[in-house]
């Protein structure tokens, strides 16, 4: 069976121009013409164009595929173990330059400044989702509070991330103690506990007045990517997000009900503060 060059072009899923390419080089002759001098593919023309689009997609040359199928003493099997080292290569190449890229990223979206074995060494369990980050970056880029945070979390060194790490799962297994004992969301413990880590982010990022905790826990409660940062999946209850939330709330209404407005640290405050701003960074 006899085929035309855009029946050919419609099986193969290359344009027109391309197999006439094919057939100006010598790679792929048409076997046939029609009475009127149309080019015409045979079954065994269509074999040979599977074997060149096949080595094609493998990154070989025209002249290169030329050699393979005309060739005798050329040697299929050698060229594609070549062809597979070197692509084995430049899939190296890529992957680090993935990495270098990926490290660009987690640097400019998360304002940690360490190399991916500190960041191992001090983080843990603890990931930090690029998605995440970078969607933070978007939306709270002209907040004066995320710049902020973000200078901050550039300033801190190592042992700092050390410290505040340490801190973090310090807090974090006080926590969890509480919703496993079944203490209520709004117990004095569990509100202590939301204050605890309410100063933690003020002592160690950016400001954080009450209501901004409220809006840093709903980003707990609503983005499980957001509550890795601070309790890692491994470490994760069901409801315990929505339980830090209520302590949370829980705190703010105490707060303001026994204290008025208050500063970042915990002091009676004048003026108003920012709560524009959500602390993107691990508490």
């Amino acid at each position: 069976m006899s085929y035309s060059v855009g029946q050919v072009s419609g099986f193969a899923g290359i344009t027109v121009r391309t197999l006439h390419h094919y057939d100006t080089a010598g790679l792929l002759t048409p076997s046939e013409r029609s009475p009127a001098g149309y080019r015409l593919y045979s079954d065994a023309d269509l074999a040979r164009l599977q074997q060149i689009l096949f080595y094609r997609e493998l990154g070989f040359s025209l002249d290169e595929i030329t050699t393979i199928l005309e060739d005798p003493e050329a040697n299929a099997l050698d060229q594609l173990r070549a062809r597979h080292k070197r692509l084995s290569e430049q899939i190296g190449k890529l992957r680090r330059m993935m990495d270098v890229a990926e490290q660009a990223m987690a640097v400019q979206q998360t304002g940690v400044r360490l190399t991916p074995q500190e960041r191992f060494e001090v983080f843990g369990e603890i990931a930090f989702d690029l998605s995440y980050a970078t969607e933070a970056q978007l939306k709270w880029q002209d907040s004066d509070g995320h710049r902020q945070s973000m200078a901050s979390a550039a300033a801190h060194t190592k042992e700092d991330w050390a410290r505040i790490m340490a801190e973090a799962a310090a807090w974090r297994e006080d926590l969890l103690a509480a919703f496993d004992d079944g203490r209520p969301a709004e117990s004095e413990q569990a509100m202590d506990l939301a204050e605890e880590h309410r100063r933690h982010i003020a002592r160690w990022f950016t400001s954080c007045p009450p209501e901004m905790h409220r809006r840093i826990a709903d980003d707990f409660a609503r983005d499980p990517r957001a509550f890795a940062l601070v309790v890692p999946a491994s470490q994760q209850r069901p409801g315990l997000a929505t339980y830090l939330r209520t302590a949370v709330e829980a705190n703010a209404a105490r707060q303001a009900a026994s204290e008025g407005p208050l500063t970042s640290d915990g002091h009676l405050k004048d003026s108003h503060e920012d709560s524009d701003h959500r602390c993107r960074i691990v508490r």
